[in-house]
């Protein structure tokens, strides 16, 4: 399908891309060996802070003692140290992270916060009607030009198109016939209503609607979209045009084709999202059945009997984020991997429309491992590349003899940022780390403000790059005497799950930067 399909220019390269990504969500345990060969003595490459603990995460306690009476951050740059030498102590995080992802300004006041942070709440609440909507005019103008009866049955398109017209037709009956409460809440996880059935609610209530976080303004969206539906019906069925929010000016024109599989695969990897995340948050997991059914059915959620209440409800979260989100950047709509990313963030943010501006942020910078040209994902390995290359030039030359030396064997690495090979705490740390230095670069905060932190390693845009060729690095001697293919190589990356200790990674990643830093930029 065309959201997943990559083209290639070299006919090497593109069986080694099409290779890799035929088992980037496949975890291989199994490992091959070769004859053993001399190797030089590496033992500088040990990290410096080998045997370094970590240091407290951000605290409550300091977090508040942070900011003025105003709500305005006394120093950014002791947050930001903080951040990066120790993480964020979960009980912050939902607090901490709109200001690493840049969702709030360093500088602003609580005011301007909460300005934005309204300003933030009508904007999704105007995506999500946006995706109503356009759902809406598919099925509308399919049933006016009839051209999914013209369709053969056993067409995949059709399936699609059948599976995203019935999405949102489900989502805007259940929104027009479920019963409605006095106190109605904004979250999707801040309402508790019975799961009926459709004819049950007809029969008790037509007229009254229940309504959810990413659907909060759906009384409203009933009017607008009556007053808008002359105009709506006369938009051809072939292609739905876009205007990508980060530039005015430009359109993004996408075919029904591209929405119906955006709808499908969303939906497809919501449902599978593993649940590493319930112990880290009790309110979503103890979310009762029939608010998750509800949820559930929504957004059209579907082939969720085998799951529990609480991935019910997380993977109906994911569905309205994402569609939301392929909506506001059309230019990379929806690829697997892209719910690994999200997954994390709703965990901790129970609001909704919190967690889609936070996921925004995030993408900024991972949305170039989702272009349909791989530019981005070829920039990343390539940097990983000249990390080994200028760090062990032994260990580079056998990658060189094995063709391996591209790096297309952390693939999974760059596009998931480590979520396979960390634990979900494990990962958070690591993102954090990340941001932290994200946030002090958008803040233009100079090399000179972090003293000798790190040993004076600077903010990187690329610090998970470092990581990742820090995680090679770690099995330098392992990959040279035991490996003898790429394909090894990758089945020993992939093995890494839950084997690496963040901490001395994010050490190993800070020594490279100390040292090669000023080379890679070149």
């Amino acid at each position: 399908m065309k959201a997943l399909r990559r083209s290639h220019t070299s006919s090497s390269s593109s069986s080694s891309w099409v290779h890799l990504r035929s088992v980037l969500y496949v975890v291989s345990s199994s490992s091959s060996s070769s004859s053993a060969s001399s190797i030089p003595n590496r033992s500088s490459l040990k990290s410096p802070w080998y045997r370094r603990r970590r240091k407290h995460a951000l605290s409550p306690r300091l977090w508040k003692s942070l900011f003025a009476p105003d709500g305005k951050l006394r120093d950014g740059v002791k947050f930001l140290k903080k951040v990066r030498s120790g993480g964020v102590d979960p009980s912050i995080r939902a607090e901490v992270w709109p200001f690493l992802l840049g969702v709030y300004d360093l500088n602003s006041t609580k005011v301007e916060r909460n300005a934005v942070r309204t300003q933030k709440r009508k904007e999704y609440e105007n995506l999500r009607r946006k995706c109503r909507r356009l759902l809406k005019q598919l099925d509308e103008n399919y049933m006016k030009s009839g051209e999914l009866g013209s369709q053969t049955r056993d067409s995949p398109s059709s399936e699609d198109a059948v599976s995203a017209r019935e999405s949102l037709s489900t989502e805007g009956e259940i929104l027009e016939e479920e019963e409605g409460e006095e106190d109605e809440e904004q979250t999707v996880g801040e309402k508790d209503s019975s799961c009926k059935s459709r004819a049950e609610d007809e029969q008790e209530d037509e007229d009254k609607s229940g309504l959810t976080q990413f659907d909060a303004s759906a009384v409203e969206t009933e009017s607008s979209d009556s007053e808008s539906s002359v105009e709506e019906s006369e938009t051809p069925p072939e292609l739905i045009e876009e205007i990508d929010p980060k530039d005015s000016k430009t359109s993004k024109i996408h075919t029904v084709e591209d929405v119906v599989t955006w709808q499908r695969i969303i939906r497809l990897d919501a449902v599978r999202a593993n649940a590493e995340w319930v112990i880290f948050s009790p309110s979503q997991a103890s979310v009762s059945e029939a608010r998750a059914c509800r949820c559930a059915q929504v957004v059209g959620l579907r082939d969720y009997d085998q799951l529990e209440p609480c991935r019910i409800y997380h993977a109906a979260r994911l569905v309205a984020i994402l569609e939301a989100y392929a909506i506001y950047d059309p230019e990379i709509g929806y690829c697997q991997g892209m719910s690994d990313l999200l997954s994390p963030i709703i965990a901790v943010m129970e609001e909704d429309h919190e967690a889609f501006w936070c996921f925004v942020g995030f993408m900024k910078k991972a949305r170039h491992n989702f272009r349909l040209d791989e530019v981005g994902i070829r920039r990343q390995l390539n940097t990983v590349s000249k990390i080994i290359k200028y760090k062990d030039s032994y260990l580079y030359k056998h990658l060189e003899k094995l063709q391996a030396e591209d790096c297309f064997f952390v693939y999974r690495m760059v596009v998931v940022m480590f979520r396979r090979e960390l634990s979900f705490e494990q990962t958070l740390c690591l993102w954090e780390v990340m941001w932290a230095d994200q946030a002090a670069i958008r803040a233009r905060i100079g090399k000179s403000a972090w003293g000798r932190i790190r040993q004076r390693a600077p903010p990187t845009e690329d610090l998970l790059l470092y990581a990742i060729a820090a995680s090679v690095l770690q099995r330098r001697k392992l990959i040279i005497e035991k490996y003898s293919s790429m394909d090894e190589i990758m089945r020993e990356c992939n093995s890494m799950t839950g084997q690496l200790d963040v901490w001395k990674l994010l050490d190993d990643a800070h020594d490279l930067v100390v040292t090669l830093h000023d080379k890679i930029r070149e």
